[in-house]
């Protein structure tokens, strides 16, 4: 899947990143031609990938994502394999190893079983190994994927990207390297790879809704899981067991979550914010630092505009979905209940996804097969860099409701913020304190 171009308006001195994209729908004109799957980089959506060359696949970061991306790499085709795990945990390395095996007979020998912050450089270091599957919490991600970038591997890596500005120009950079050497980026927002959202896509870039003006994103859920400090835990253990509750390693549930939205819908509108102004709180969560709502208002140019909300709360209503609107119509993304279609405004509908003749596989399990596919046939996909910018959108959005204030596209990604300690051993953290979330405004 080719990224289409970004127009840059301006520059990051001596790295030529763009600060924000403007690229119309062409297609959306009467006049132009339609635009085919292949032209707007659709993927096949093969239910198994083909076969060819044995892979190797290396792991980094055994809990529960990484676990099971490793069973859906290993599900991906044939000749498949894990050979190399690395974690800071032993239990959660006994557990990843334990199910390979059970699940999958795929026997990871301890000569390649890597325990330490450092223990990526081990896996890295193997010249067997074919691909990453970079899994850890992603304050880790942007050093892991550019060390696996500058070794050769083809990776898989989950979303978000980073958590911080800083770590976003990192994978931006690295992005372009591995586009330089030829290898595939295959991101963990799996909704890009359902095929009934992929020809959503295509109707609207054929000018089915005429054109897109706004949209709106929502990722609104129970509460997630936490684990309770622990005495025998140091600091730093204790925060990356409970990463996903903790500001410096997750990037708040905007982030981490309701990414996957924000990249939908602005895949949907092809264009960056140019600004966002948010607000969030915390009211029932019980560990961590970070929110439990959000409501960010996004504005793009031309005046179009973008509306995104996520909340994890239990007993509130949920909704995983995304809308697009346009002059005609609009386009409704329901991911709760597989319901993808287009209506105009007086409600009838223009085009429905057809389940019946073309079901969707999990796309957990279709990225790995795109994954596999993409290195076996030479065709290569990067989606480093797009993920990059939604995680970009997302930070915004977090930053605004953080400190209450309108933040530009280009003071996000120029901004020098850092989240997290800057060297890594398992002891106590005096810039982490328990409990305590950002507090926007002044008393």
């Amino acid at each position: 899947m080719k990224r289409r171009d970004f127009i840059t308006s301006s520059a990051l001195a001596g790295m030529g990143l763009p600060l924000v994209s403007s690229v119309a729908f062409a297609s959306c004109k009467d006049n132009a031609p339609e635009v085919t799957p292949e032209e707007a980089g659709m993927f096949s959506f093969v239910d198994k990938a083909p076969d060819g060359k044995p892979l190797k696949a290396a792991l980094i970061g055994c809990g529960d994502r990484g676990t099971g991306a490793a069973a859906q790499f290993l599900m991906a085709g044939n000749g498949l394999s894990v050979i190399a795990l690395a974690d800071v945990f032993p239990d959660r390395m006994d557990r990843c190893r334990k199910r390979l095996r059970e699940e999958f007979r795929n026997e990871v020998p301890d000569a390649n079983c890597f325990i330490g912050f450092d223990a990526y450089k081990r896996v890295l270091s193997m010249p067997e190994t074919d691909v990453v599957l970079l899994c850890t919490p992603q304050h880790f991600r942007p050093e892991h994927f550019a060390a696996a970038v500058e070794a050769g591997k083809h990776v898989f890596m989950e979303k978000p990207c980073a958590v911080d500005p800083v770590g976003v120009r990192a994978v931006i950079a690295a992005a372009k390297v591995a586009q330089r050497k030829g290898l595939t980026v295959v991101a963990g927002t799996h909704l890009r790879h359902r095929r009934d959202y992929w020809e959503a896509y295509l109707h609207v870039r054929n000018g089915l809704i005429g054109d897109v003006i706004c949209a709106s994103a929502h990722s609104n859920q129970g509460a997630m899981w936490h684990k309770l400090p622990r005495a025998e835990w140091s600091d730093m253990e204790y925060c990356i067991r409970n990463f996903f509750n903790i500001k410096w390693l997750s990037g708040d549930h905007l982030v981490d979550q309701a990414i996957h939205f924000i990249d939908i819908a602005l895949w949907f509108m092809d264009e960056c914010p140019e600004r966002a102004v948010g607000y969030g709180g915390r009211a029932r969560r019980l560990t961590g630092d970070i929110y439990d709502f959000f409501t960010i208002d996004y504005y793009f140019g031309s005046g179009r505009r973008m509306w995104t909300e996520a909340r994890q709360m239990n007993g509130c209503d949920a909704n995983f979905s995304d809308q697009v609107y346009g002059t005609k119509g609009v386009v409704r993304l329901n991911y709760m209940d597989d319901n993808v279609k287009i209506t105009n405004y007086g409600g009838e509908a223009l085009w429905e996804y057809n389940y019946a003749e073309k079901p969707v596989k999990n796309p957990y399990e279709q990225e790995h097969i795109h994954l596999v596919e993409s290195i076996r046939e030479n065709r290569q996909i990067n989606q480093a860099e797009l993920l990059a910018y939604s995680t970009l959108a997302s930070v915004l959005g977090r930053e605004s409701a953080y400190s209450g204030k309108s933040l530009t596209w280009q003071e996000i990604i120029r901004s020098g913020l850092r989240y997290g300690p800057s060297t890594y051993e398992m002891g106590p953290l005096h810039d982490y304190h328990e409990g305590q979330p950002p507090v926007p405004g002044i008393e």
